[in-house]
């Protein structure tokens, strides 16, 4: 007998792209929402300590992952908004009209918020971890250079997109690629294995790297940090310590801004806190849903 308790399968976007999903488990609906350039094995810890009392649901945006490719790189929609309007598709997919709590990592904060400004009636509760509202090249490294740096790159890539294939994708394929992760501090090592971080390596160089970095410019293109303040719903923000993408000020400024929100530090965490620190995380989080988003408990420690 097929176990029923995962089920996956492809959501049709209005303009006819599939979208991959997978959901594990049984009960109330988390939905998990990626980074830029990430897929979906970020969430491999988290989908198993929480499938034993919610379905756990972990997808792909286009170009990503097990979704389809876009036809043309230079008309592709990479907006967050865009982004936002595919999950709609995906939960209908998976659970219909049930409401759901939204979990996003990274970008995945830009999408969550911007999917509550459109749906806010299907969301019981927010997630946002190592996130940015919006304009996150701005505080990218606290440096304000950032968008204009990713600009001259994605330029470059555009006008020479084969030769950047080639130069690149073997370098994010090498040692090289791990040791400039943990060097720059993008990860910390004594944490995260090595093996988490060279798969998420390994999908960025299967991109096309000129729709990564459109992606990464709709990233700083995109503001929700209006929407913040009318939140109702149970939020909880996760922030790390050490996390150069997402300094520590601005998600103290998230918390400041969403009424009632709560706020999670991990110390020695950096922005992939989700592979170096997961019990940490679980624990916090499972609190969070048994406390302030639903009244049947859902005990993770025990």
């Amino acid at each position: 007998m097929p176990d029923t308790r995962i089920r996956s399968g492809f959501a049709e976007a209005d303009d006819g792209i599939r979208l991959y999903w997978r959901a594990v488990g049984r009960g109330p609906v988390l939905v998990c929402n990626n980074g830029v350039g990430v897929s979906t094995y970020f969430w491999r810890y988290f989908v198993d300590a929480f499938a034993r009392d919610y379905t756990v649901v972990v997808w792909d945006y286009r170009a990503h992952g097990r979704s389809d490719r876009l036809p043309d790189w230079r008309t592709a929609d990479m907006s967050i908004a865009r982004l936002a309007a595919d999950l709609h598709h995906v939960i209908a997919a998976v659970c219909g009209d049930e409401p759901v709590v939204l979990i996003g990592h990274s970008m995945g904060c830009q999408v969550i918020f911007e999917y509550y400004r459109a749906h806010a009636a299907r969301v019981l509760g927010l997630v946002p971890m190592l996130g940015s509202a919006g304009r996150t090249l701005e505080t990218f490294f606290d440096y304000a250079g950032s968008p204009r740096l990713f600009k001259l790159a994605s330029s470059a890539v555009d006008s020479q997109g084969a030769v950047a294939h080639a130069i690149l994708r073997p370098i994010l394929r090498s040692p090289l690629a791990w040791f400039v992760t943990w060097r720059f501090d993008l990860v910390d090592p004594m944490y995260a294995s090595r093996e988490d971080m060279v798969k998420y390596l390994a999908h960025i160089a299967r991109l096309d790297l000129r729709v990564f970095l459109h992606n990464v410019l709709e990233v700083q293109a995109h503001d929700a940090w209006d929407v913040l303040p009318t939140i109702t719903v149970p939020s909880l923000i996760v922030a790390a310590e050490h996390d150069a993408f997402t300094p520590m000020w601005l998600s103290r400024k998230i918390v400041d801004t969403i009424p009632g929100a709560e706020m999670l530090v991990l110390a020695d965490a950096s922005h992939a806190a989700l592979i170096e620190q997961p019990e940490n995380i679980h624990h916090r989080v499972a609190r969070f849903l048994r406390q302030r988003v639903f009244t049947a408990p859902a005990d993770l420690t025990g």
